[in-house]
């Protein structure tokens, strides 16, 4: 268990994306790039704080920032590109920087214009946002125990946090915190203050080099300025809820794409073998019985995934009661599909490669192990029973970061 209290230098000199287009052309470009030493990075736990440096100064941490204030304002669809690029890549960076385009949602729709205006300029010149949301003691993941306090100027917060995603290589660690009066609220706290400790002891089976380990605040000292509000993100139609969990689709849809491109490698590689043992004319039906099963479950994945971006897209002007309802909806039915898909893919990735998929030297089982764990992070039945309840009874969502 390493504790970390240092992180590179902020760099002024990040790259400024303009468009959807030069966005997706530097991840496909980056992508190929951070493919190299994937499977020693799962294998080994290396942090990838190399290719994270990379990722954020190549300007794909900022697609989300306003125009108005500097940067490409991407479309949903752009951004859910993205992250399925570099998940399907390595499951791990694909994650690390969800919560950071999370935060600046959240910024979007509850902070000042001075707030928006320093912390936009701050991706915009490369800074990376971690997270401190959920915590592990509580009975219950609603309950959260870290407070905010007034202090001179400003505030001190107090408390622990778990499952902190990206923290190890964040600049900023947005935290939630609650005050005495019970209303909650984002602190932007930087990563190297007093009284703020980083333990990189998250050690799940997949999913194993995101950094979401532990955060500790003891007296943590933060400025009113870097303090927004949190519940009104969702007392009132957002997007924030729908923007979070779209991007953890993609994430799924990344693993699942790559899963069943490497299944088609890796029965191609085989077919000598499968030639001398099975009917020529049959070309081993069974087989392709299930890569056709996979492929349709994939494009249907990679559809929903599209259609619930364009709700999204369709709210973003005007949102309302109505089509925020029906953005969460739409990413609800991707999300809840992408989970079965990703681990299902993942699966037959295995079978189907055969002897060889239990070779751990091919690092094959790091897509079922990201999957598997990815999958966890809130349940894909619920999903399903929101969807349920809107189809049978016209019940709507309720707004949250989940949905």
């Amino acid at each position: 268990m390493t504790s970390y209290q240092a992180i590179t230098h902020l760099s002024k000199h990040a790259h400024v994306i303009h468009s959807d287009q030069e966005a997706l052309d530097i991840a496909a470009r980056l992508a190929e790039q951070f493919k190299n030493g994937a499977i020693a990075r799962d294998a080994q736990r290396i942090l990838p704080f190399e290719q994270i440096e990379a990722y954020s100064q190549s300007g794909l941490w900022a697609i989300s920032v306003p125009k108005q204030y500097g940067g490409a304002e991407v479309s949903s669809l752009t951004l859910a590109k993205v992250i399925a690029l570099m998940s399907g890549v390595d499951g791990s960076i694909g994650q690390i920087p969800q919560n950071h385009f999370y935060a600046l949602e959240v910024l979007r729709n509850t902070g000042s214009e001075k707030q928006k205006k320093k912390l936009y300029q701050e991706v915009l010149q490369g800074a990376r946002f971690g997270n401190a949301l959920a915590e592990f003691k509580p009975k219950n993941a609603s309950i959260k125990q870290t407070l905010i306090q007034a202090e001179g100027e400003g505030f001190v917060v107090s408390g622990e946090k778990f499952y902190c995603t990206g923290s190890l290589f964040a600049h900023r660690i947005p935290t939630l915190v609650k005050d005495a009066e019970q209303r909650e609220f984002l602190a932007f706290i930087p990563r190297q203050s007093a009284g703020l400790e980083i333990i990189d002891d998250w050690s799940g089976f997949g999913q194993r080099t995101t950094g979401s380990g532990t955060v500790k605040f003891n007296h943590v000292y933060v400025a009113a300025e870097d303090v927004i509000p949190f519940d009104v993100a969702f007392s009132t139609p957002t997007l924030v809820g729908p923007i979070a969990q779209i991007m953890h689709a993609a994430i799924e849809v990344g693993i699942a794409r790559a899963a069943f491109e490497e299944t088609l490698i890796r029965v191609k590689q085989a077919r000598p073998w499968i030639d001398a043992h099975v009917d020529s004319a049959s070309q081993d039906p069974l087989t392709i019985y299930e890569i056709g099963r996979i492929a349709v479950d994939v494009h249907a994945s990679e559809v929903l995934l599209k259609q619930a971006a364009q709700s999204i897209d369709a709210a973003y002007p005007a949102p309302n009661a109505n089509n925020v309802a029906k953005a969460s909806l739409d990413v609800a039915k991707v999300r809840a599909h992408s989970s079965d898909t990703a681990l299902k893919a993942a699966s037959k990735l295995i079978e189907l490669a055969g002897s060889r998929g239990s070779q751990r030297d091919d690092g094959l089982d790091r897509f079922w192990r990201n999957a598997r764990v990815h999958t966890l992070h809130d349940a894909a039945r619920w999903k399903y029973y929101f969807i349920g309840q809107f189809a049978l009874n016209g019940t709507r969502p309720p707004r949250r970061g989940t949905l």
